[in-house]
């Protein structure tokens, strides 16, 4: 297994380590996944995410070139802004999910998922036109700092000052390339340093009072509560946009170009045959990846649970399913039948949980 530059650090924090995307990575540390879920919901979590693939994309044609690989319209943004899309196959589905930041016309940063950078950069250079450069950042870590208290700690800790970089931002200091995002749906960043500033970048942040480190198993539980898709488990490479719910990363001004846009499109026009949901599971019991969903009476198959686990913030079991369209409205009863037996729930809207980013609080306030 691949071993990331933070790889001792989580050994000497005493890490339950195990695969993920090929790499030695921590799932949870002493304190348990519930403690890791709820610090970082109150406080400031790390993650070591130095697993995603780090990707510039240069040259004058760059712009039409993602354009052409994604549904999403990028020539309108302005620069330093980062936007959350998909890159389609010919068939309409998806062969990942990113973040894909405008630097300039010209450059762009893109962040791809650890389990797909393979892929991903193999798809990218094959439909790469001449002029324009692609670049794997492999000599990158990235740490992602996640919380309430994030801002705060990324100012006493590193002495950076981001109280005016506003949610989906990007911003250069030290060479530190610094994103206003994350996987949480909690205020927070992502940081990517070269490698061997890693170890002092993470050690510096872990002696801030407000700072534990986080493991895969509470960003899953975290993610889930947002409602954001997990690649490989509630979208892949047969899923479309449209049936997963995102239309609008296509925005308002509708690329139209893109690989794989004719069945898209089509699903615009005419609906999909099966749309991602939210269920929270109302009876007692969890149900995970795999339960299938059934009408209120249970003998009518709708679809199958996706993605599935306990939410510690909302104390109970949630899930995300693809489901028959007709019986997608928020508030439909359902059962989740599970090692045979029944289970009631019912269709929710996504997030489970309110969003806490930057944006959503001006928002609130």
């Amino acid at each position: 297994m691949k071993k990331t530059p933070l790889h001792a650090a989580h050994v000497t924090q005493k890490a339950q380590m195990a695969e993920f995307a090929g790499y030695d990575m921590p799932i949870q540390y002493e304190s348990g996944v519930m403690t890791e879920h709820n610090w970082t919901r109150e406080n400031a979590g790390i993650f070591d995410v130095s697993h995603m693939g780090q990707v510039t994309i240069e040259g004058p044609d760059a712009c039409a070139f993602i354009e052409k690989l994604t549904p999403s319209t990028f020539s309108s943004l302005k620069p330093n802004v980062a936007k959350y899309t998909v890159l389609m196959n010919e068939q309409g589905g998806m062969i990942d999910d990113l973040i894909i930041t405008k630097l300039s016309d010209t450059k762009f940063f893109a962040v791809v998922n650890g389990a797909c950078k393979d892929k991903d950069l193999n798809w990218m250079q094959r439909h790469l036109p001449q002029g324009v450069m692609l670049v794997h950042h492999e000599n990158r870590a990235l740490i992602a700092l996640q919380g309430p208290k994030a801002e705060a700690v990324l100012r006493d800790a590193l002495g950076i000052d981001t109280a005016n970089l506003n949610y989906m931002r990007y911003m250069e200091d030290k060479d530190f390339f610094i994103s206003r995002l994350g996987y949480t749906g909690e205020d927070g960043f992502e940081i990517s340093m070269h490698a061997d500033r890693a170890d002092a970048v993470w050690h510096k942040l872990m002696a801030h009072a407000d700072v534990k480190p986080i493991g895969l198993a509470a960003r899953d539980s975290l993610r889930l509560e947002m409602g954001y898709p997990l690649y490989g488990h509630d979208i892949d490479a047969t899923t479309s946009p449209i049936e997963a719910d995102s239309k609008w990363i296509m925005g308002k001004v509708q690329n139209k170009t893109f690989i794989g846009a004719m069945r898209v499109l089509d699903e615009i026009e005419n609906s999909p045959a099966r749309l991602r949901v939210g269920v929270k599971i109302t009876g007692k019991g969890v149900a995970r990846e795999g339960a299938e969903v059934f009408d209120a009476a249970g003998e009518t198959k709708l679809g199958v649970l996706t993605s599935g686990g306990f939410s510690p913030t909302l104390k109970q079991a949630i899930g995300q399913a693809y489901i028959d369209p007709t019986a997608s409205k928020a508030g439909t009863k359902v059962n989740v039948r599970v090692r045979g037996r029944d289970i009631e729930a019912e269709i929710a809207d996504m997030p489970f949980v309110k969003a806490k980013t930057k944006k959503a609080l001006k928002k609130a306030a």
